[in-house]
């Protein structure tokens, strides 16, 4: 094991793409390094298909991705940050690999589809062989697969020939193989067998001790057969700060066994949104959004409904899989994985169940029993998948987490959204609730290792356009009327128009061509006219007119609208960044929203980012109010991160309703407004008062020193946020 690196103050993610590689990142030094960030968040860096524009389709362990620039062009990169003061955390994907077009692309996979068991690699991929051969899901016509030599071509695929360890199947079978979520281009890899570990972790690790690399950010745990034991030898391999892309779901907490320095931040972003959300707003916008869209007024009925649709969509193979091991009744085995609450439960066969575990397991029983028919073997079944066969334990819980994605993230979030802001990874949408008790409490326990953010490459929306949405918490009427007015000018799709407005609204300035691809996205994801499976070119271009006519028609009343919200979004979003940068932790920036940014979900998140824009700002030219505003706020915390020890207690201050006050120690202390609107509207600060710990302090953001009890009109005269660094 290599020794401790210093751990990330804070990092800044960036998404690399063939366009945008190594020599584009160390480009980049001298500003990283003026902004205050301490680590450079690479997303993957293995070869991976040519043009991926996000690298989760690795096809080649041994190599650094050829696009980016090679192992040559990482090593540079890597000192041009050292001489900045920089380190790189790297974005590494253990749970699978891609299948590729042509599926040659894939070496290891390759010799498996010619050899199958006998294959140097047969032990990599986690594949059902009952047959003998594994299934490959790739018809999709009457077109007849074609021999030439030695190779199957079927369209632009390719496998080898004589097919005698694969079946090529419809491409709406499951495949006979694990894989990432329902993506079958995906194949799940079994790292829990040292050799695949060794093979698929060389050049990663060898980076690590060549000092090249300082941490690791690890994909999609929860899809491995163990991550406890997975990270455990990751740590022990490498010995640098890692963080999980673990999804905590309300009250969960990351397993304390786990060899990590905590999560990705979903479970921070959450609490930070709903600290900027109104409760008092849940009736009206839940009523709006039922009278908009016909949907159910409970949340959890739409969850359940989403995940039975899609076990019965995508998942078959998968269940029938885990319903050999598991035994039983397959009817009740499917009902328990669409009650199951969190995307796992951990529990390691041969050891005691975990209590947390069992009782998690057995309230999902409960819930399932209730929607079963009398005498189902509910008991039995939940008492296999926590204590029975090794592969019945590991299986059900590797597929617990793509039905949650599917059925949660990726459908659920879709159809059920009275305020959008709410629907995120790991967010529950039916919770507005946001208490500052509750909060403070949460903060004092976390981690000074985990990692916090508010944006990311996969969130659903920007942090942004999520402080606009929760202003809408605040002005449930105004919004209704607006809805009102928009609506009886353009109508397409009640399931979808809602979701239309409040993205329109929230990302605006945003064009036809942006917009329409986020709506198309969003009801494919939604799956209640179309869906990926089940195009429609009837509704595809209905969707296109609603676009058209929306900016076109209503436009002008949507900017306006944003317009007129813009002082109470603008508190939101400095806020609520503030509070992100200086919580325990260490604050990950997805690039680009150091300043305002309006991205909805990928791929828009992952278009590129005008770095000259943010060069200039950063030496002082240039940019919006909210821009510099949001560029200040970033630059002063994140310096003022380096002069703090990470291990400071957060100490909640007294303050009104309206303001989330905490110090870190004795140097600092954040005092964001909440819940502008509602300020606004009772009249502003009026008499009150926040008291400062004892002594002399600056504002970072005015330059103005405060002492002892100051009125909060005056604190916050000139920006919605303080940040106060004792003299």
């Amino acid at each position: 094991m290599s020794e401790r690196f210093m751990d990330p103050i804070s990092t800044y993610r960036i998404q690399l793409t063939p366009d945008f590689g190594f020599a584009e990142v160390a480009g980049l030094a001298p500003y990283l390094k003026d902004l205050g960030i301490s680590h450079v968040y690479l997303s993957p860096i293995l070869q991976a298909v040519p043009e991926s524009r996000h690298g989760y389709d690795v096809t080649d362990h041994s190599r650094i991705r050829a696009e980016f620039g090679g192992a040559e062009g990482l090593r540079a990169l890597s000192a041009t940050l050292a001489e900045h003061g920089l380190g790189i955390v790297v974005d590494i994907v253990p749970n699978h690999m891609t299948i590729p077009v042509p599926e040659s692309g894939n070496a290891p996979l390759w010799s498996v589809l010619k050899e199958g068991q006998a294959s140097p690699y047969a032990a990599w991929f986690d594949i059902d062989w009952t047959g003998g051969k594994v299934s490959m899901p790739v018809i999709g016509d009457d077109t007849e697969p074609v021999v030439d030599g030695d190779v199957l071509r079927y369209h632009d695929h390719e496998f080898p020939f004589p097919d005698t360890c694969y079946r090529l199947v419809d491409w709406r079978e499951g495949p006979g193989y694990r894989r990432f979520f329902d993506v079958s281009s995906l194949i799940g890899l079994r790292v829990e067998d040292p050799e695949v570990f060794d093979a698929t972790h060389e050049v990663i690790l060898k980076l690590v001790e060549e000092g090249v690399i300082q941490g690791l950010r690890v994909d999609h745990p929860d899809g491995l057969a163990e991550p406890r034991g997975y990270l455990s030898r990751l740590r022990e391999a490498s010995g640098v700060w890692t963080v999980a892309e673990k999804i905590l779901v309300g009250s969960e907490r990351l397993p304390a066994d786990w060899d990590c320095d905590g999560t990705t931040g979903y479970d921070v972003l959450n609490r930070i949104t709903r600290l900027f959300v109104d409760p008092a707003g849940a009736r009206p916008l839940l009523e709006l959004f039922v009278a908009q869209t016909g949907m159910p007024s409970d949340y959890a009925t739409v969850v359940r409904q989403s995940k039975r649709e899609v076990l019965d969509l995508f998942f078959a193979a998968e269940i029938d899989r885990l319903h050999a091991v598991v035994g039983s009744d397959r009817e009740t085995l499917v009902e328990l994985l669409a009650a199951m609450p969190v995307y796992r439960a951990y529990v390691v066969p041969g050891e005691p169940v975990p209590e947390i575990s069992a009782s998690t397991v057995e309230a999902a029983g409960r819930v399932a029993a209730a929607r079963l028919p009398e005498g189902a073997p509910v008991a039995e079944v939940v008492d296999r998948v926590l204590r029975g066969p090794a592969e019945a334990v590991t299986r059900f819980q590797q597929t617990c987490g793509p039905v949650m994605a599917k059925g949660v993230e990726d459908t659920a979030l879709y159809r059920w959204y009275p305020l959008a802001c709410l629907n995120e990874v790991g967010g529950e949408p039916d919770h507005f609730e946001g208490a500052l008790g509750e909060f403070h409490t949460f903060a004092q326990e976390m981690s000074p290792t985990t990692m916090t953010t508010l944006s990311t490459h996969d969130t659903k929306r920007s942090e942004d356009v999520r402080a606009r949405l929760a202003v809408l918490s605040e002005l449930p009427g105004e919004w209704a009327a607006a809805v009102g007015e928009w609506s009886s000018k353009v109508s397409f799709d009640p399931a979808l128009d809602y979701l239309a407005w409040q993205n329109l609204m929230a990302a605006w300035p945003i064009g036809p061509d942006r917009f329409f691809d986020y709506l198309f996205k969003a009801a494919r994801e939604a799956k209640t006219s179309i869906s990926w499976a089940a195009p429609d070119p009837a509704y595809e271009a209905g969707i296109r007119d609603f676009v058209s006519r929306a900016i076109e028609e209503c436009g002008a009343s949507v900017a306006e609208f944003a317009a007129g919200i813009e002082p109470y979004a603008r508190s939101n979003s400095l806020g609520q960044k503030l509070v992100q940068l200086m919580l325990p932790g260490v604050p990950d920036l997805y690039w680009g929203n150091e300043i305002t940014d309006f991205s909805l979900v990928d791929p828009d998140n992952r278009r590129p980012v005008d770095f000259p824009l943010r060069r200039r700002m950063l030496a002082g030219e240039g940019g919006s109010p909210w821009d510099e505003a949001k560029l200040l706020v970033t630059v002063q915390a994140l310096n003022l991160r380096r002069r703090l020890d990470p291990a400071a207690p957060y100490v909640p201050l007294e303050a009104g309703e309206h303001v989330i006050a905490f110090a870190r120690g004795e140097r600092a202390v954040t005092v964001a407004t909440r819940l502008p609107a509602g300020l606004a509207r009772r009249g502003g600060w009026g008499s009150e008062t926040i008291t400062l710990p004892h002594g002399a302090w600056r504002d970072l953001l005015t330059g103005a020193e405060h002492t002892g009890r100051i009125p909060l009109a005056h604190l916050l005269s000139t920006y919605p946020v303080a940040l106060l660094e004792r003299e």
